[in-house]
């Protein structure tokens, strides 16, 4: 079963899911410094939460397709590379809490979408200390949006 993945960065991580937890009647599969995400079964959701900066609106962070397995992941790539698509992959990643594949693609409105696998939870946010992964600097999400970016 795969599900779509809606990524808010949100200024009151702690307020933001207790009010998530109200609304869809689950708490948070995955809790960490920074960091939650729901597993939500219907509907079919998996709601990542980011801590943003103090006193800054809740805003869309990316968009994505959790899958089963990498096979699925890499059937997405080459579909939307087919569909010509600029791609960036990223494989056996470390990125919010979690080892993955995925591919990202941008909308037209340069929204980032990335379709994934989580193949191991993880101990860190992510591999390496100069990572993009779940950044909340303006600089960096250009660079985000050149082809990096994660969860």
């Amino acid at each position: 079963m795969s599900r779509v993945q809606l990524a808010l960065r949100v200024a009151d991580l702690e307020g933001s899911i207790a009010f998530y937890s109200k609304l869809f009647g689950v708490e948070p599969a995955k809790r960490r410094p920074g960091y939650a995400n729901f597993a939500i079964a219907e509907p079919p959701l998996k709601l990542v939460l980011l801590e943003g900066e103090a006193g800054e609106p809740t805003r869309m962070d990316h968009l994505g397709v959790e899958v089963e397995d990498s096979d699925q992941v890499n059937a997405a790539t080459e579909r939307l590379k087919e569909a010509g698509l600029a791609t960036f992959e990223e494989n056996d990643t470390t990125c919010c809490y979690a080892l993955q594949d995925k591919v990202w693609v941008h909308g037209p409105g340069n929204e980032p979408w990335e379709v994934y696998v989580v193949k191991a939870d993880a101990d860190t946010l992510t591999k390496e200390a100069d990572s993009v992964c779940c950044t909340t600097d303006d600089a960096e999400k250009e660079t985000v949006s050149a082809g990096k970016s994660c969860c």
